[in-house]
């Protein structure tokens, strides 16, 4: 029986991708780099902010990444400002998390969305109090797939990894979930095609919110 359920938060819980868009291409904007698709941003997502700012400057031509610095920094202050820009739930996650709660399970979202923004948009979207743990990239903590993250959050919430689920929606999710000896089902809804998902070799891959619930039914039937 699950006692946990932990998730990814952007293209898992939320459809962020308009959000993530529009404060790179801010940046690209600012600092004179042409900007990028939502196609773009939805590959360049998924191994925190750092990466997606070099992607986008080496997919603009600085393949040097001479602009890092001033493009982070300016990256940081827009996100900051526009994190929840057209963000919403996926269809059927709000009414998922009311069922998982009044089934006595823990909630945590693990995302490599800097730790202040993933608070912000979690409390913004979902209220205060719905996830029991809310864990953004902190400095001193490696970013998914190292799956240090999830095993304490597991921990503080007095579950084995074996009784967490891990929810996601890329390779690298599927990686850390896999690494953590968490069972692992990543969601077809997100940023990845379902090629890049079957590849990631998950225990499942869900299509709708209720799939996720129906796993959650199953094990409880087999204990």
């Amino acid at each position: 029986m699950y006692k946990a359920c932990i998730f990814d938060l952007d293209g898992t819980l939320t459809d962020t991708l308009e959000s993530l868009t529009y404060s790179v291409n801010e940046t690209m904007k600012e600092i004179g780099m042409p900007m990028i698709t939502e196609d773009q941003c939805r590959q360049f997502v998924g191994n925190g902010a750092r990466v997606l700012i070099q992607k986008a400057l080496l997919a603009g031509g600085d393949a040097e990444l001479t602009l890092f610095d001033r493009a982070f920094a300016a990256y940081g202050r827009i996100f900051d400002e526009n994190c929840t820009y057209h963000v919403s739930p996926y269809p059927g996650i709000c009414g998922m998390l009311r069922t998982m709660k009044e089934r006595g399970m823990k909630l945590g979202v693990v995302s490599n969305k800097p730790d202040r923004q993933a608070v912000h948009v979690v409390e913004e979207i979902f209220g205060k109090g719905t996830f029991d743990q809310i864990h953004g990239q902190r400095e001193g903590v490696p970013r998914k797939p190292d799956p240090a993250a999830l095993l304490s959050m597991a921990e503080v919430f007095g579950a084995d990894p074996s009784e967490t689920l891990y929810i996601g929606d890329s390779e690298v999710d599927g990686q850390a979930g896999k690494a953590a000896r968490m069972t692992t089902v990543l969601v077809s809804w997100g940023f990845r095609s379902r090629s890049v998902l079957e590849e990631a070799a998950p225990d499942r891959i869900a299509d709708s919110a209720e799939e996720i619930l129906e796993i959650i039914k199953g094990e409880e039937r087999d204990t």
